[in-house]
Parts: structure tokens; C-alpha cells; sequence
């Protein structure tokens, strides 16, 4: 039984270990988002930190336009980053939970 809870702590060490690792390997996958007209364009990690925002000139003479422009774009791009976030921490997640009665809801 002893050896059981052992052998248990340390697939669930080892799980960690992958979240984290993914985690880091996530801050290396770059994700672009440009609006519908390429005037505004955002570069985000896969941890949703944003890298760069690009805005045309045009964009800047108009304040409320610009506004709007960012709020759609950061968005579309923080949507995408958490799509691939939660793919790739759950495909981690999944793989490293080691069989525990009772814990079947999360695979």
C-alpha cells in the first residue's frame, strides 16, 4: 500500500514537472493577430503575453477607432493563446494523472 502512495506521489512530481515544462515551452510558441484590414496587428505568446502591437499611422489619427481596433484584435489574439494553452496543458494533464479511483471526471 505504502509503495502504491509512493509510486503515486511521483507520477504526480513527474505531472508537474510536464506542467511546468509546458508552461515554459508555451512562452516560445508565438501566436499573430491582425484586424480584417491588416491596419492593427498583435504578436502574443501562447501564455498570453503580449510581444509587439503593430498600428498603421491611419489608426492614430482617430483615438475611439484605434480603441476599438485594439480591444477586437487583443481579444481575438488572448482567445487563440488560450485555445492553444488549454490544448496543450490539458493533452500534459491527461497523459501524467496517474489512475486514482474516484478521479476518472478528469481524463
Amino acid at each position: 500500500m505504502f509503495g502504491d502512495m509512493m509510486g503515486m506521489m511521483n507520477k504526480l512530481k513527474e505531472a508537474q514537472k510536464k506542467v511546468e515544462d509546458t508552461k515554459k515551452r508555451l512562452d516560445t510558441v508565438i501566436l499573430e493577430e491582425s484586424s480584417q484590414d491588416k491596419k492593427l496587428k498583435v504578436t502574443i505568446t501562447a501564455n498570453r503575453n503580449v510581444k509587439s502591437i503593430s498600428i498603421d499611422d491611419e489608426l492614430l489619427e482617430d483615438k475611439e477607432m484605434l480603441e476599438d481596433y485594439l480591444i477586437l484584435t487583443l481579444n481575438k489574439a488572448i482567445e487563440q493563446a488560450t485555445k492553444v494553452n488549454e490544448t496543450e496543458l490539458a493533452a500534459v494533464a491527461k497523459e501524467g494523472m496517474p489512475d486514482i479511483p474516484g478521479m476518472d471526471m478528469f481524463k
